[in-house]
C-alpha cells in the first residue's frame, strides 16, 4: 500500500470517528493500563464489571501495591487467567513506582517492558 493510500485511509477513519475510544471504563492512564491488561482473553463487559469496584478502591500503582495481591485477586477472580494477570498487575505497579515515579510511561518501549504489557496494550 502506498503512503498516499494510507494517509487517505486515516483521513477517512478520522472523519468517521474523530475521537476513538474504548469500551473499557477507566479513570486515568494507570487504570486504563490495568483494564487493558486484564482484557486479554476476556470481554470488555466482564472487565468493566470487575474493575468498577476495584477502581473505586485503587487508581494508582502505589495504591495497587497497598491493596496487595490477595485483595486484587478478590476483585478480578471472575476474569479468565486472573492469577497470572494479578501477578503481572502487581509486578507492573512495582516497576511503575520504583522506576517511573508512579506514572505510566508515554512511550511504547517503556510500556512493553512492563509485565503483562504487549504491543496491543502499549
Amino acid at each position: 500500500m502506498k503512503q498516499a493510500d494510507i494517509d487517505t485511509c486515516f483521513e477517512i477513519l478520522a472523519g468517521i470517528m474523530p475521537e476513538p475510544g474504548t469500551e473499557l471504563n477507566y479513570q486515568n492512564p494507570y487504570t486504563l493500563l490495568v483494564a487493558v491488561a486484564l482484557s486479554a482473553q476476556a470481554t470488555d463487559v466482564s472487565v468493566n464489571k470487575a474493575t468498577a469496584p476495584l477502581f473505586r478502591e485503587v487508581s494508582t500503582p502505589a495504591g495497587m501495591l497497598d491493596l496487595g495481591m490477595d485483595a486484587l485477586i478478590g476483585y478480578i477472580r471472575t476474569i479468565g487467567l486472573f492469577n497470572s494477570k494479578a501477578k503481572n498487575v502487581m509486578a507492573a505497579a512495582e516497576i511503575l513506582v520504583r522506576d517511573h515515579g508512579g506514572e505510566v510511561p508515554r512511550n511504547r518501549e517503556a510500556l512493553e517492558a512492563l509485565p503483562g504489557v504487549g504491543r496491543k496494550t502499549a
